[in-house]
């Protein structure tokens, strides 16, 4: 029998606006504002079907609550891949695993890297005071925060240079800017840093490092002074993401005798102040990361090596075969001396975990006690759970419900909260018994059940999303996500 679970890949092609969902429980009156995700929502395109769930068509969805009450809305993006791909029934660009062409000479006319896609299913934030949808290439889709409709492109990264970037940026409150990096592909690659200010979107470049063979990294840390890239040993030639006709992460290979690189760069400067090598480990996500004396911690959820990739190829998925789609919480220690150029690891818990959130308006860049996430229960049953875990005990506190698949939790703080971890985690589930999704709302602390609201159909499985609260007659576009 197919495991429940496989129901997240399918394919969600309807569009809808409703006033009011059905509630279960009670949803606190002071939750103003709208819960704004971006997911793959469409993998079978006509004359294709997509090879990898991070390649399907980007949908919006939009949970807005008012007194009490939950709306719901959701709308394609109409990126330039969406509209190509409605004319032509196939991709027209080059996507994460998934290539448009069936030529060697045409991959490499439409590569990767010339034609790179705006299909932004990754992530949901604010650059610049624009509301914008997110991927891995330096096309961030604005769109608008009631009727999801799209605005076009952010003009992101224009006079930087570089073809990838990533979908976490990190937003500093003190420094009123968010930082991020672009990776420029060449005869000499390099990583460059740079930040985009709150006001009026000006982007300056931090640093430049340079790189002989790129590394794939989905994210990065952010302490109070320090920007760190992890460097996995999930390497590419520029040459060979040029020339090969391959889609996009499969020029990349693991060389895990490389091991695993820190570079740490001063924020106001821009030096490179420390690098720092540890044994070889993938990750998708940090956690979190600070300053501790003379060292940095940094958490991330790693994996021995980058098979999670070849684990969620959509075939796999919707043949519902088991999938290990949590990882380990891990503590790297990196030394900022010169003389010790080793980083320390540990594994804070047992308990795997992926897709992390933290209270990240008070702890981001700062010593902090607690990190939610999804989990997993019953071994290769995908996400089946939602974990609360205390980084300094290793506690775990667990919600599950028999049949049912929660995505990210996010964390939002409740308005008189005076310490860390205080309030509700919002969560898009999966129940594959009704074949419908719900919103959950859980107390954050206890991670007992307060409401759900009940949704129209299936939300397929998604990555990432941001809450915006209400404030002078519309949302707040803060940064509130890495």
């Amino acid at each position: 029998m197919t495991a429940m679970f496989a129901k997240g890949f399918a394919d969600l092609d309807r569009e809808v606006a409703v006033e009011s969902l059905p509630v279960i429980g009670t949803v606190p009156r002071w939750l103003s504002g709208a819960l704004l995700r971006t997911a793959p929502a469409k993998f079978d395109l006509g004359r294709q079907t997509v090879n990898h769930w991070f390649d399907g068509l980007a949908m919006l969805h939009r949970f807005a609550f008012v007194d009490g009450k939950v709306s719901y809305a959701n709308r394609f993006i109409r990126s330039a891949n969406y509209r190509e791909q409605r004319r032509s029934g196939r991709l027209s660009r080059g996507e994460f695993a998934s290539d448009p062409c069936r030529t060697l000479f045409g991959r490499v006319l439409s590569r990767f890297l010339d034609k790179p896609t705006d299909n932004c299913n990754v992530s949901v934030n604010a650059l610049g005071g624009s509301l914008v949808a997110l991927t891995e290439t330096t096309l961030p889709v604005r769109f608008d925060s009631e009727t999801l409709q799209t605005l076009g492109h952010y003009e992101y990264g224009k006079q930087l240079g570089g073809q990838i970037s990533i979908a976490h940026p990190h937003h500093d409150a003190t420094r009123r800017c968010q930082f991020s990096y672009v990776v420029e592909f060449g005869r000499r690659s390099r990583y460059r840093l740079f930040r985009v200010a709150d006001e009026d979107g000006a982007e300056t470049t931090i640093a430049e490092l340079p790189a002989d063979r790129p590394a794939y990294m989905h994210s990065f840390a952010m302490t109070e002074r320090y920007l760190v890239l992890a460097e996995f040993p999930l390497v590419v030639s520029p040459l060979r993401l040029l020339l090969s006709g391959e889609p996009f992460i499969r020029n990349y290979r693991w060389q895990p005798e490389r091991g695993l690189r820190f570079q740490v760069v001063e924020k106001d400067s821009g030096r490179r102040i420390a690098t720092a090598e540890a044994e070889a480990a993938f990750a998708f996500h940090h956690v979190n990361a600070y300053e501790r004396g003379g060292e940095l911690v940094l958490d991330l959820v790693t994996y021995p090596d980058p098979g999670i990739i070849d684990q969620l190829y959509l075939s796999r998925l919707r043949a519902g075969k088991p999938v290990d789609a949590v990882g380990s919480l891990s503590r790297y220690v990196v030394p900022l001396g010169t003389a010790d150029r080793a980083a320390r690891k540990h594994q804070i818990t047992t308990t795997a975990i992926e897709l992390p959130r933290i209270d990240y308006g008070r702890v981001a860049g700062e010593s902090y006690r607690v990190v939610w996430g999804t989990g997993n229960r019953q071994p290769g049953n995908f996400l089946d759970s939602l974990v609360r875990i205390d980084v300094e005990t290793g506690e775990c506190t667990v919600w599950a419900e028999p049949g049912c698949y929660p995505g990210e939790p996010v964390f939002v703080a409740a308005p008189d909260a005076g310490n860390e971890a205080e309030g509700v985690l919002l969560s898009v589930v999966l129940d594959g018994r009704n074949d419908r999704s719900f919103l959950l709302v859980l107390d954050a602390t206890r991670m007992t059940e307060i409401a759900r609201a009940e949704c129209p159909h299936q939300i397929p499985f998604g990555f990432h999303g941001n809450f915006f609260p209400t404030g002078n007659g519309g949302l707040i576009l803060r940064n509130a996500h890495r």
